[in-house]
């Protein structure tokens, strides 16, 4: 007969906890306590993007939860050891990839007449079929469908159009927003 309590892995129960706590509490409050400034600056901007671009405010924060929660979860995953050698291979991958769109994103920004919403859309697919690949195994079907739903709304050739348009009203918030990325990839957090 089993020892009783054998089966108990307190460390599981921990990630468990932290995963719900913070499915539970997703707000910019809490996100303070695991965002930088520059991070929660440039969550600001993308919600007040996309609530311009949905005329949505619910969907504009539901997009900005849903980016906080997976995040801070991946973060919670990479934190407690629980990516494989496979994983962290698919990590870095998306890692390089996210930056190589990013680096698109500003030139996109920066450069008069170089915006490609398809090339910019297919970008951010290959993020997104990443970025699934590493949490397949870890979250839920629902943290799942938060990535479907941010990565499918920002990836849609029609807001990418809509945003990149050179007379277009998004273009003070994009300007904020690659400003922001230029600092995250200096200091190396994308």
């Amino acid at each position: 007969m089993a020892e009783a309590g054998a089966s108990f892995n307190s460390r599981s129960i921990a990630l468990r906890a932290q995963k719900k706590l913070l499915g539970k509490m997703a707000s910019k409050k809490v996100a303070k306590i695991f965002i930088d400034e520059v991070t929660g600056q440039l969550l600001d901007n993308l919600h007040h993007i996309a609530r311009q671009y949905s005329e949505s405010k619910k969907e504009a924060e539901k997009l900005t939860k849903d980016i906080i929660k997976i995040v801070i979860k991946i973060g919670i995953l990479y934190r407690n050891d629980q990516f494989n050698a496979e994983e962290l291979a698919m990590a870095e991958r998306f890692k390089k990839k996210f930056r190589t769109t990013t680096m698109t994103l500003t030139s996109f920004y920066e450069v008069d007449f170089s915006f490609d919403k398809n090339y910019m859309s297919k970008l951010l697919m290959e993020c997104h079929a990443m970025m699934i690949a590493l949490i397949r195994r870890h979250l839920t079907d629902k943290s799942q469908q938060r990535v479907d739903h941010v990565f499918q709304f920002f990836s849609n050739t029609d807001f990418l159009e809509a945003v990149f348009r050179t007379n277009s009203c998004f273009r003070g918030d994009l300007g904020k927003i690659v400003h922001n990325l230029h600092i995250m990839m200096e200091e190396g957090t994308i």
